[in-house]
């Protein structure tokens, strides 16, 4: 049996739960339960606070866990990260009052910044030759330029409504960040079988989000230059239609390329396209 570790509550919290319910596992978590064993997968789902997760992995606590790779920099160097996950995507950045006039690094000189995440804050000084104070804090950062206790801050941002509503203004990005998979170290063999079995499911979900199967109506005449325009799958699947001449063909293309892909496609002479949502997508 492995044990993974998830976000107790928070912004990854639910996304990690949709993950492993597409993944197929189900999960019966009751009001306030710290612990939950899996009904159809060896597992066992551990939910924690998110800074804590870590050191119950040094510990062997858990044997896996889903992170922010902003938290993975910060507090587990030594934890490897076996699959970036697409969800809860955010940056590291530092914000000043908006009232202060920012024209560069050199600006953080001999100031104070307060963060959650000093040893990323650290790192970035050292590799940039900044000197700074930090003042560490646990929670709410904004609030600390308001109320005298820093000048400048570093914390993760998403939608930067946060800083808009304590008047303060993005000035340097550190670092991009989004929910990664992460596994502790010296394993057994039969955990490390399990949880390459995870993955393989995980891997499935995420390449099915990022692509789309289309169906089109195309003259028999141009497959060959259509199926160049389709290389996400081996070969595209061809069906002959009624009408003489023209075929059904059916394939898959990337969601981020949708709209590029149907101009080519529609230049190209195909007709009557369309797409669909995959759940699953092994290869």
């Amino acid at each position: 049996m492995i044990r993974i570790a998830i976000q107790k509550s928070g912004r990854l919290n639910q996304d990690s739960l949709r993950l492993l319910k597409d993944c197929g596992i189900s999960i019966d978590n009751g009001k306030d339960q710290l612990k939950t064993t899996v009904r159809n997968f060896p597992m066992e789902v551990f939910f924690l606070r998110n800074g804590d997760i870590p050191q119950y992995m040094r510990d062997g606590v858990v044997d896996l866990a889903i992170l922010g790779e902003n938290l993975v920099v910060e507090k587990g160097g030594d934890l490897s990260i076996i699959e970036k996950l697409g969800f809860s995507k955010c940056r590291v950045c530092i914000a000043v009052p908006k009232r202060i006039s920012f024209s560069g690094l050199e600006d953080l000189e001999g100031k104070q910044i307060a963060t959650s995440y000093p040893n990323t804050v650290k790192s970035f000084l050292s590799k940039n030759k900044i000197n700074a104070g930090l003042h560490i804090i646990n929670g709410s950062v904004e609030i600390a330029p308001n109320i005298g206790l820093a000048d400048a801050i570093c914390d993760i941002v998403s939608s930067g409504s946060t800083l808009f509503k304590n008047n303060l203004k993005e000035v340097i990005q550190i670092a991009t960040s989004e929910a990664v998979l992460v596994q502790a170290p010296n394993l057994n063999e039969v955990k490390t079988e399990l949880i390459d079995k995870l993955c393989f499911r995980i891997k499935s979900v995420l390449r099915a989000k990022k692509s789309k199967y289309i169906l089109m109506n195309v003259p028999n005449d141009k497959i060959a230059s259509i199926s160049t325009i389709l290389p996400v799958l081996k070969s595209p699947t061809i069906l002959p239609l009624a009408e003489e001449g023209w075929s059904s063909l059916h394939s898959v293309i990337n969601a981020g390329d949708f709209w590029e892909v149907i101009d080519s496609l529609k230049a190209e002479g195909a007709e009557d396209i369309l797409v669909c949502p995959i759940e699953k997508m092994v290869l």
